[in-house]
């Protein structure tokens, strides 16, 4: 993607950027935006170059219709891997699982508008994002085993027992049963729940807040939360004392001291 993403024309969902926050609505309403090859290869590529976008700094995920997403399409996803080889099935599961690293890697916060289903992939796409807003319609399933499949896809046993706890991910994972969005609200799942004709608001609302927040230094939060799983204390400590000595080289963290001394309000630019 060489084109700046502002003038990126997304072939596979809607991509919209206003400002700083750049948005994505996976499109299918009619099947409840499920999945394609397609569509998996060309999140996984947009949030890789999101990486190397300076000017959106925050990006908002959410589907259309009054759903968010339904996992892989059954016709065009299911049934072709039924056919596959063992060599093509691993290059497709590699490649969904480099969409979820892909969603961890880039510095932009990711937040999901989580509206109706939000099932299989689909669950995992709202996983790998950093805030959640769901609704009182919102019905979450990790449901792989329900197709005969492992629990353990696109980093569910290591992103799900982080978020709600090691006991509430196994029944999740093992059972395949649908998560109430009282459950994901009470389990920390979703960081709130709001009316379905509110919640991309809610989350619009949220994408801007951090937008014009110190991004350089929410960019450096996100990378911390996401290496710090694999250290222990002390090396934790350690990558956090060396990430906040280079946020305290930024411009935003004098603009912060100049506005705290003259009692304003700092205006942070994420440099």
């Amino acid at each position: 993607m060489e084109q700046p993403l502002a003038a990126y024309a997304a072939q596979h969902f809607l991509w919209q950027v206003a400002g700083k926050v750049a948005t994505i609505t996976l499109n299918r309403p009619e099947k409840k935006n499920p999945l394609t090859f397609a569509s998996y290869a060309e999140l996984r590529d947009l949030f890789r170059a999101l990486v190397y976008d300076p000017q959106i700094k925050v990006v908002v995920l959410t589907g259309a219709g009054g759903n968010f997403c339904s996992g892989g399409d059954v016709h065009e996803i299911i049934g072709p891997l039924t056919r596959m080889t063992m060599p093509e099935l691993l290059a497709f599961t590699r490649m969904t699982g480099d969409l979820v690293q892909a969603m961890r890697a880039c510095p932009q916060q990711i937040v999901a508008a989580i509206d109706g289903v939000c099932a299989g992939a689909g669950a995992m796409l709202a996983l790998a994002a950093d805030l959640r807003y769901g609704t009182p319609n919102t019905r979450t399933a990790f449901l792989f085993t329900r197709v005969g499949l492992a629990g353990c896809d696109m980093g569910a046993c290591t992103l799900l027992p982080r978020v709600i706890g090691q006991g509430r991910a196994s029944e999740l994972l093992f059972t395949g049963r649908t998560m109430t969005a009282e459950e994901g609200y009470a389990w920390g799942f979703f960081n709130a729940l709001v009316g379905a004709d509110a919640v991309l608001a809610q989350a619009e609302t949220m994408a801007e807040r951090l937008a014009n927040g110190p991004t350089f230094a929410h960019g450096m939060t996100k990378k911390l939360l996401h290496q710090e799983w694999n250290m222990g204390l002390d090396a934790a400590i350690e990558a956090e004392a060396e990430a906040q000595a280079i946020c305290m080289q930024t411009q935003d963290f004098r603009r912060a001291y100049d506005a705290f001394v003259a009692k304003t309000t700092p205006r942070f630019e994420g440099d």
